[in-house]
């Protein structure tokens, strides 16, 4: 649901822009506690090492399964959102700063998004789809035990609930300022249609991931809150983590669904593209995931997929870091410890 350049009028842009930005500053102070005072599982204190390099991968693999495009059906495919998993994993201050991180190297790399719509993107899949998904595990883990496996089943729920969500808000959003004039009960029906079947697979991506570091680790996950400490060192989840991200982008992308997304979609379907406008960065050498002068496509998109990876993981890891070590100098901490994943 990469909004592009040309489907919002200025006002709302603006605005979309304003949101986004009160959301990152909240978010920062808000990712500050989440970074350095507690522990992964929820227990106060020392857990900030391993944190905030896991923020930093969970960013990258947001990055590299997003390229994965996979069918949903009438020639549209559909990608992961990654709110959802973001907030589970690692908090939904954070969660929104991953995002936030995410989308920016999108449209600044990849020239996907446009640059007068990065403030709307942030908002629809940076701040609805976290809070909205944060909001509805929470809400199930009051009434269900934290075990594994609600957690896991939790996760699927929120993360299927928060991709129609944000179609809903882009469609009221469409209402105010879109610039295409389209009946708003058919935007809202194509939108909610289409993004309830992508749901469905983010919810399954969403389960897989975080059922998986709780196999591993469960104390690294956030949303897991009484989770024991485990003897696995943290840095082999990280290790593993990171071949995960890499396979993702240098390999499976190569294989990803090249059907429109559920947005195209619904615009080319309905007439909301009419005032799109090309990307201001459109040219770039690594626009629409591939590098420029490598004809081999499933080379080109890999090696692109690689290069997001690492800048995504290197900007990401780089400002948790940072924001973890502000966060102990005003607590008055300042023992400097390794940012890599330490061992528990």
């Amino acid at each position: 649901m990469h909004v592009p350049d040309g489907f919002f009028d200025a006002p709302v842009s603006v605005a979309g822009a304003a949101i986004a930005a009160t959301a990152v500053a909240v978010s920062l102070r808000g990712a500050r506690r989440e970074l350095a005072d507690r522990t992964a599982g929820g227990a106060p204190g020392g857990g900030a090492e391993r944190v905030a390099p896991l923020a930093g991968l969970v960013a990258a693999f947001v990055f590299a399964v997003q390229m994965l495009n996979f069918p949903v059906g009438a020639g549209t495919s559909g990608h992961l959102m990654g709110g959802a998993l973001a907030a589970i994993l690692i908090g939904p201050y954070t969660g929104i700063l991953v995002l936030s991180v995410v989308l920016t190297v999108q449209a600044l790399l990849f020239a996907d998004g446009g640059l007068s719509a990065l403030g709307i993107n942030i908002t629809l899949l940076g701040v609805v789809a976290v809070v909205v998904a944060w909001g509805v595990f929470r809400l199930l883990l009051r009434v269900l035990p934290e075990r594994r496996g609600t957690v896991t089943a939790a996760s699927f729920t929120a993360a299927f609930v928060s991709v129609p969500a944000a179609a809903v808000v882009f469609t009221l959003l469409y209402a105010v300022g879109g610039t295409a004039e389209v009946p708003i009960g058919t935007v809202l029906g194509a939108m909610v249609g289409v993004h309830t079947a992508i749901g469905v697979g983010e919810g399954v991506i969403t389960a897989l991931t975080v059922g998986s570091v709780l196999a591993a680790r469960p104390d690294l996950v956030h949303g897991m809150r009484r989770a024991r400490p485990v003897r696995r060192p943290a840095r082999v989840v990280w290790i593993g983590g990171l071949a995960a991200t890499l396979i993702c982008a240098a390999v499976v992308s190569g294989f990803a669904s090249s059907s429109p997304d559920g947005l195209e979609t619904v615009a080319g379907d309905h007439g909301l593209d009419e005032e799109e406008r090309e990307h201001p960065l459109a040219g770039s050498w690594l626009e629409d995931y591939g590098v420029v002068d490598i004809d081999n496509e499933r080379l080109s998109v890999g090696l692109a997929g690689v290069i997001g990876v690492g800048v995504t993981l290197t900007a990401a890891s780089a400002g948790f870091v940072a924001l973890r070590r502000n966060a102990r100098e005003r607590s008055g901490d300042r023992s400097g410890r390794s940012p890599l994943p330490a061992d528990a």
